[in-house]
Parts: structure tokens; C-alpha cells; sequence
């Protein structure tokens, strides 16, 4: 049983779970010493020239930003990094604790005694391993998602909801994870010699299934998604699109404010359902020249194929793990046998 184990850490931070809010007076202090200018104008440096330099426009636009402002940013995205680093140590942690306590093989042990059918010996595997991790990764899922958040202005969800939205993504990694992972076990038990390299295909294939299902079908359980009929917004935008070979022929609305005080814009989906969509804070406080500017910048990702090369390289990285679990796997099955 502790193979489903191997398996499942691999691809288990794939679902990790979005974080938001409720916080006290103290930490949505009064920030007037570090708001953002209400009218940012755009400096000689940024005006169309012969000799105009994108590093000289970005600095002057830097440079109109209060310096208490750049310092809460920069504090904000370093944090980050280091939390990055500690998702990681407590994973590892958590599941080495499954191992060393015996908790993989009880899982399995559990999963045989309510069935006799392999693939729901997985499938039921699997939720014991997502529902545990989720419950023993919390205290600093709540800290990171919800109590940071707050501290640094951008959430504006109280715990209740902030928790459904949890209680969300934990049901769809239980479902699409176990989709995949008795998918996974299923490529170990009829391919024991090359599984390995099926075995990076296939994550692949799902990301990308993703990647199309996630703006139509995924983000409409957490928001409300609407389209757009403001000419205003959407008639700069949409040739914008088409000019550079993004085929998509309507602009949408996802209500962000009601979890986050950030203003987005993205492209999203793949092939056929790509998709433009804006949050409404950028629609509140964004000026026509802000929107169409974020736009821009989003429909750049397409234009420069991120998507595909993004596809591409975490295949790579798929592959190499997953010869790596099974390096890792013939050797401590000689080293440790069935222990």
C-alpha cells in the first residue's frame, strides 16, 4: 500500500488550496501614508519616442509609487518566497509522520476491508490521503490564506466563506485527484516496466484538460461569472484579441471582490475555450487606459505561447520525478524489502 503513497506525493501539491479572511481592528489599520496616487500620470519617459526604453518608462512609473507602499509589496512577495519553503518542509513532514507511524499501510489496510475492487481501493485511498494532509497542513493553510491576507489588505472574506471556498477545492481534489490517481495506479499495474514514462504522460493530459475545463466549469463554483455588455470595455479589448490571433469573442466579469481586493485580468482556457476574462475590482478602479494596459500585458502570454512552453516544461519536470519515484522505489524495495 505505501507504492499509493509514493504515487500520491507527487502529485498531491497539485491541489493545494487557495487561502482568504476575518481579521481585527489592528490589522486593517488606516494605510493613508502608503496609498496609491489616485491619477497616475504618465511620464516623459513613458511618451512615445524614437528613443523610448521600456526599463526607463517602468522606473519612472515605479518611482511615482509612495515608498511605504513598495516596502509593504516587497514585504509581502519575500514573505512569500519563504512560505513557499515551508509549504514544502511541512509536506515532507507530514509525509514522512504517514510513513513512520504506519498511517499509509492502516489507509490501505482500511480501503481492502470496504472493498475488494483495486480502483476503489485507490479512489478510497485516496481521500483518506487528501482529507488527512488537508487536516494536518491547516494551522499554516489558514495563516497564509486568510490571516496574511488580511494583515496586508487584500482580503475581504469573513472566515465562513473564506472556509467554503476550502471546503470547494478540498472536493474537487478529492475528486479530479482521484481520478488520476487511480488512473496512475492503474498505468503501475499493467505497465510494472515503463510505467514511469506513461506515467508522466498522463498528469500532462490532465493538466491540460484542466487548463480548458477550469474558466467554464471550475471558476463558476467559487465566483459569479457573467458576461460583459459595456461597449466601453469591451470594443478596445476584443480587437485588441483578434490582432493577435486570441480567439475570443466575448468579454466576461468574475465577481473577485467578494473574496480579494487585488485587480486581475487573464486569458484563460485552451483552444476553443479560451476566454478574456476581468475581475470587477479592475473594472471599479481601473481607468479605460489601466484596463486595456493589464489586457495587454495578459495577451502577451498568449502571444509568446506561455502556455504551451509552460505545458512543456512541467512535462519535463513530470517526466524526471517520476523516473526518479522509480529509482527511489526499486531502491528501497532492495534495500527494505516488504518492511
Amino acid at each position: 500500500m505505501n507504492s499509493r503513497l509514493g504515487l500520491a506525493l507527487l502529485f498531491a501539491l497539485a491541489f493545494c488550496f487557495a487561502i482568504s479572511p476575518a481579521a481585527s481592528a489592528q490589522q486593517t489599520t488606516s494605510l493613508s501614508n502608503s496609498q496609491m496616487p489616485s491619477v497616475v500620470t504618465v511620464a516623459p519617459e513613458a511618451q512615445p519616442s524614437d528613443h523610448f526604453s521600456a526599463e526607463a518608462a517602468t522606473n519612472a512609473y515605479l518611482a511615482q509609487i509612495p515608498a511605504a507602499a513598495q516596502a509593504r509589496s516587497d514585504a509581502y512577495f519575500e514573505g512569500g518566497y519563504w512560505l513557499i519553503l515551508w509549504d514544502f518542509l511541512l509536506a515532507v513532514v507530514v509525509y514522512w509522520v504517514l510513513l513512520r507511524i504506519d498511517w499509509s499501510a492502516r489507509m490501505g489496510k482500511f480501503a481492502e476491508r470496504l472493498t475488494r475492487v483495486p480502483v476503489l481501493q485507490d479512489f478510497l485511498y485516496w481521500i483518506q490521503f487528501i482529507l488527512i494532509t488537508f487536516v494536518l497542513t491547516f494551522p499554516l493553510t489558514v495563516y497564509e490564506g486568510f490571516f496574511r491576507e488580511w494583515k496586508y489588505g487584500l482580503a475581504t472574506q469573513t472566515f465562513g466563506p473564506w472556509m467554503g471556498d476550502q471546503i470547494k477545492g478540498l472536493l474537487i481534489a478529492i475528486i479530479l485527484g482521484g481520478i488520476l490517481a487511480v488512473v496512475l495506479l492503474q498505468i503501475v499495474r499493467w505497465l510494472p516496466n515503463t510505467w514511469h514514462i506513461w506515467g508522466a504522460v498522463v498528469p500532462t493530459l490532465f493538466m491540460i484538460v484542466g487548463i480548458m475545463i477550469a474558466p467554464a466549469y471550475l471558476l463558476p463554483l467559487f465566483n459569479k461569472v457573467s458576461k460583459m455588455d459595456d461597449p466601453k470595455v469591451t470594443q478596445p479589448i476584443l480587437p485588441m484579441a483578434s490582432a493577435n490571433g486570441i480567439p475570443a469573442h466575448d468579454v466576461f466579469e468574475v465577481d473577485a471582490s467578494r473574496q480579494t481586493t487585488r485587480m486581475r485580468a487573464n486569458v484563460s482556457g485552451f483552444g476553443k475555450t479560451m476566454r478574456i476574462t476581468l475581475n470587477d475590482n479592475l473594472l471599479c478602479r481601473g481607468s479605460p487606459g489601466e484596463i486595456q494596459s493589464v489586457m495587454g500585458h495578459e495577451m502577451g502570454h498568449c502571444v509568446l505561447h506561455h502556455i504551451y512552453k509552460d505545458v512543456l516544461f512541467l512535462f519535463v519536470v513530470t517526466v524526471a520525478l517520476f523516473a526518479l519515484l522509480r529509482w527511489g522505489f526499486q531502491y528501497s524495495l532492495a534495500r527494505w524489502g516488504a518492511k
